[in-house]
C-alpha cells in the first residue's frame, strides 16, 4: 500500500490543521477589523473637531460684533467729550446729537511736567438765532435773552423836473434816520425725545427812531428832528426741531427745523402814520413805532453740524414764507387809507461758521448770516420802488459755562450790506432744569 507524502507547513493530524487554519482565518479577521476601527475613530474626531471650530467661528463673529458696539460707543463718548453748548445734562447711547453737555468734574489731580491727555468738553457759541442744538429727553431749557441793535441812514429824494442839468424845480426831501431796537425775550425749549424738541419764544420790543428832514412844501431853510417811540409785546413763536440721521465721528448730524410766527405784536398798519395836507399824502413818519411786522410766517430750515475736535463746524439755510394779509388799511393822521391785498416777498436765508474751544469751559465762534429779502406785491402787482434787499452780518461770539446747569453767551454781529443795522449786541443765559 501506497504512503502519501507529507506537505510541508501542514501538519499530519486532522484536528490539529483545522485548529491551525482556524487561528490563521481568525488573525486576518482581527487584522482587517482594526484599521476600519481606527478610520471611524478619526472621522469622528475630525467631525468634532468641525464642530469646535464652527462654534469658535460663531463665538468669533459674537466678539467681532460686540467690539463694532463698543467702538461705536467709545466714538460717540469722545466726541460727547469734545462738544458742548449752552448748559444740559448727557444723553444716552441712542445716536442723538447733543452739543448741550454740562460740565464734568476733573477727578484726576494736575500732574507738573506731564501732558493733560484727557478730552476737554467743547462749547460753542451761539451766534445765531437758530441754536441747533437739541434737548435732552424731559429737560426744560428757559432762556433769557437781551438784544440791542442799531442802524443809521441816509436818504435823498428828488420829486420834480430839470430845466438845466444844474437846476431841479421840485421837491428836494433829504432824511437822516437813527434807530435803537432793544428786544428782550423769553424763550423756552423742551425736549420731548432725544431727537425731537419744541421751542417757544415771546419777545419785548422797545423801539426808538429820530428822523432828521426837510419839512415837506414848506420853504423854512432849517432841519426839524421828528422822534417817535413804540413798546409792547412782540410777535410769538413757536418752532420744532428734529435729528435726521445719527451723526458720529467726522459724520455731519443734520436737524430739520419748523418755525411759525404769530401776529402777536403791533403791526406797522395799526399805528398811525402822519399825513400832511393835500389829504392821504404821507409823509412816511409813523407816530408809534410798530413791534411786530403784521404778517403770519412759516419758515422751514434745515441746519448741519460737523464735529472735527477740536472745531464744530456749523450752517443753515432756510426759507421764509409770509403769508398774504387782504383788505389791509393803513392808519393815518387823517383817517384810514384802504391799500388793498399785500403780499410781502419771501426771505432765502443762509448761514455758517464756526466754533473752537478756547478751554474747558469757554469757546469763541465766528459766523456770517445771510437773508436775501423778495420784493413786495400789493394787489397782485409789484410795490412801486419795491427792490430784493440783501441783508448781511458778520458775528463773532462767546460762550462761557458757569455751571453744570448754566451757560453765558455773548455775541455781536456788524452789518456788511447797506440795508444790514450797523451793530447787534446780544445777551443770552440758558439755564437747564
Amino acid at each position: 500500500m501506497k504512503k502519501r507524502g507529507k506537505l510541508p507547513g501542514i501538519p499530519r493530524t486532522g484536528p490539529r490543521w483545522v485548529g491551525m487554519m482556524a487561528l490563521l482565518f481568525t488573525g486576518v479577521a482581527q487584522g482587517a477589523d482594526q484599521p476600519l476601527s481606527e478610520e471611524q475613530s478619526l472621522r469622528e474626531q475630525i467631525i468634532e473637531q468641525t464642530k469646535r471650530f464652527e462654534a469658535l467661528k460663531r463665538q468669533m463673529a459674537d466678539m467681532d460684533a460686540r467690539l463694532l458696539d463698543m467702538q461705536a460707543r467709545l466714538d460717540k463718548e469722545k466726541l460727547r467729550s469734545t462738544r458742548a453748548t449752552g448748559s444740559s445734562q448727557p444723553r444716552g447711547n441712542d445716536g442723538s446729537f447733543d452739543l448741550a453737555q454740562a460740565s464734568q468734574p476733573r477727578s484726576q489731580p494736575e500732574t507738573v511736567g506731564q501732558p493733560d491727555n484727557r478730552p476737554r468738553q467743547q462749547q460753542v457759541a451761539q451766534i445765531f438765532e437758530q441754536p441747533g442744538v437739541l434737548t435732552p429727553r424731559g429737560k426744560l431749557t428757559l432762556e433769557p435773552g437781551l438784544q440791542y441793535g442799531y442802524s443809521s441812514s441816509n436818504r435823498i429824494s428828488l420829486v420834480g423836473y430839470t430845466i438845466i442839468p444844474s437846476l431841479l424845480i421840485g421837491l428836494i426831501d433829504i432824511r437822516e434816520i437813527k434807530r435803537n431796537t432793544f428786544t428782550a425775550s423769553l424763550t423756552s425749549r423742551w425736549g420731548v425725545t432725544n431727537r425731537f424738541e419744541l421751542e417757544a419764544k415771546l419777545p419785548y420790543v422797545y423801539r426808538s427812531d429820530s428822523v432828521v428832514q426837510r419839512k415837506l412844501f414848506d420853504g423854512v431853510a432849517r432841519d426839524d428832528v421828528f422822534s417817535s417811540q413804540g413798546s409792547g409785546i412782540g410777535d410769538f413763536e413757536v418752532t420744532g426741531r428734529y435729528q435726521l440721521n445719527d451723526g458720529g465721528a467726522d459724520n455731519p448730524y443734520y436737524i430739520g427745523t419748523l418755525r411759525f410766527k404769530s401776529r402777536s405784536g403791533k403791526d406797522p398798519f395799526e399805528v398811525e402814520t402822519d399825513a400832511v395836507a393835500p389829504p392821504n399824502i404821507s409823509n412816511e413818519l409813523q407816530k408809534e413805532l410798530p413791534t411786530g411786522s403784521g404778517f403770519y410766517t412759516i419758515q422751514p430750515g434745515l441746519t448741519m453740524l460737523y464735529p472735527a475736535d477740536p472745531a464744530v463746524f456749523f450752517g443753515s439755510i432756510s426759507y421764509q414764507y409770509n403769508i398774504k394779509r387782504s383788505n389791509v388799511s393803513m392808519n393815518t393822521s387823517n383817517g384810514p387809507v384802504l391799500i388793498g391785498d399785500i403780499a410781502p416777498g419771501g426771505v432765502i436765508g443762509f448761514n455758517f461758521g464756526m466754533g473752537l474751544a478756547l478751554n474747558d469751559r469757554s469757546s469763541f465762534s465766528i459766523g456770517y448770516d445771510h437773508s436775501s429779502v423778495g420784493r413786495t406785491k400789493i394787489n397782485g402787482q409789484t410795490a412801486l420802488n419795491s427792490v430784493r434787499t440783501e441783508l448781511g452780518t458778520l458775528l463773532l461770539g462767546y460762550s462761557h459755562r458757569i455751571n453744570k446747569s448754566t451757560s453765558l453767551n455773548v455775541s455781536v454781529g456788524a452789518g456788511v450790506t447797506r440795508d444790514t443795522p450797523d451793530v447787534q449786541l446780544s445777551v443770552r443765559l440758558p439755564m437747564t432744569f
